[in-house]
């Protein structure tokens, strides 16, 4: 007999028993489907995560204070402190120190409610400098951004997120030009921030208000040359190491401390990445471990109905031995069924994988990334396990001897 006839054979004694076959199949259409999800939702919740990552900006360094300590000894945690300055954003910006900073953008933070008309809207107030765009990697979708002259001057000239200027001004009406007042003083709105389509840190990057920083300070009455975070961008991502090791040592230096007992931490992208994906790795995994119980309770099913074809078929497998078949051939004839019920399967579960794929987004808002590999490996999978459940059964068949088979009723 050869590959096409034991094919063939194969292919009729699966669909002889098609009720039978299906329900064998359904604990590999279970699994495959299950590790072609949970790959999915690993690889988007990844990619999430990224492109969270990525609005931040390219090549990106995030400075930030330490702690405070109060009178009392209570502890506030990383960010609390008004350890770094502008100063030290100057120092930073200064190529002869630090060589490999591109560009750098201070940022002083607060919250305060917005006026246009009858309409207010309490958002996040950020105060920086000209470069904050080129460093965030931000555009503008109406207006234009401010220039270092009106930071130098203190213009009130303001730049609002595409929430923000949503909430205040109707659609029709374009905010650029319009007026808007932050505790009495009237800001012009000469821009709108292109939307960023994600969420960093909890707060949205699309709802906010971009300032001059010497005109936030001034509006929120601030004195001191105090910064919450300093945004620096490296000349390139091969540089982004050396960019680190430069300011950490030009800020232990300027603030005459030592790195056991630093007042401020620097961050970067892949170390933002990797303890965001680190979480994902692990729920993956879990959830694939699930998956892969269901694979073994489907190839169980493959080698239980394939024993049981062995018992019905004996006085077949009897005749054609007599008849002249080896026992190979009767060994690849059963393991071609085994690997039949696992392919079809693996090919059902992958089916419904994508399909899921495409409903899942819908329902729990989180992305599914489908892979071309994953989908590879999880048909190599399923026949794998049709192949190697049905060993045993394929084996018990070809020892059968052919008086034996011939004398069972």
């Amino acid at each position: 007999m050869n590959w096409r006839e034991t094919f063939r054979t194969a292919t009729d004694a699966v669909r002889a028993h098609r009720l039978r076959s299906l329900l064998t199949m359904l604990g590999i259409v279970i699994g495959i489907s299950s590790v072609i999800l949970t790959v999915g939702l690993g690889q988007g919740a990844q990619d999430k995560v990224k492109d969270q990552i990525s609005a931040l900006g390219s090549n990106l360094l995030i400075v930030s204070p330490g702690s405070s300590t109060s009178s009392s000894g209570v502890r506030g945690g990383f960010g609390s402190s008004t350890t770094l300055t502008l100063q030290d954003a100057q120092s930073i910006g200064d190529r002869a120190v630090v060589p490999d900073a591109d560009k750098v953008a201070p940022v002083s933070s607060g919250s305060a409610s917005l006026t246009a008309g009858q309409t207010n809207w309490t958002t996040s107030v950020v105060g920086t400098t000209a470069a904050w765009p080129e460093v965030r990697a931000r555009s503008v979708s109406e207006g234009r951004f401010f220039t270092s002259a009106e930071v130098t001057s203190a213009a009130n000239v303001v730049v609002l997120g595409a929430d923000t200027a949503s909430e205040l001004f109707a659609t029709p009406q374009s905010p650029v030009g319009q007026q808007v007042s932050v505790d009495g003083t009237p800001l012009t709105v000469i821009g709108v921030l292109a939307s960023s389509g994600s969420s960093s840190t909890g707060s949205s990057e699309d709802d906010q208000a971009i300032l001059p920083i010497s005109a936030q300070k001034r509006l929120t009455g601030s004195t001191t040359s105090a910064v919450s975070t300093i945004y620096v961008e490296a000349t390139s991502g091969s540089t982004l190491s050396a960019a680190y090791q430069e300011i950490n040592a030009l800020l232990l230096n300027a603030h005459g401390v030592t790195a056991s007992t630093a007042d401020f931490s620097i961050s970067t992208q892949d170390s933002l990445v990797e303890t965001a994906n680190s979480t994902n790795k692990t729920l993956t995994v879990l959830l694939g471990g699930i998956a892969a119980i269901s694979l073994l309770v489907g190839g169980i099913g493959v080698m239980n109905i394939m024993l049981v074809s062995v018992t019905e078929r004996i006085r077949e497998i009897g005749l054609r031995k007599a008849l002249g078949a080896t026992p190979a051939v009767i060994r690849r004839q059963f393991l071609v069924e085994a690997s039949l019920l696992g392919l079809c399967g693996g090919v059902i579960g992958v089916v419904i994988g994508y399909v899921g794929s495409f409903v899942l987004p819908s329902l729990i808002d989180q992305p599914v990334s489908l892979s071309t590999l994953a989908t590879c490996a999880a048909l190599g999978t399923s026949l794998a396990l049709g192949i190697g459940f049905g060993v045993y059964p394929a084996s018990r068949a070809a020892r059968l001897t052919p008086i034996d088979a011939l004398r069972s009723e």
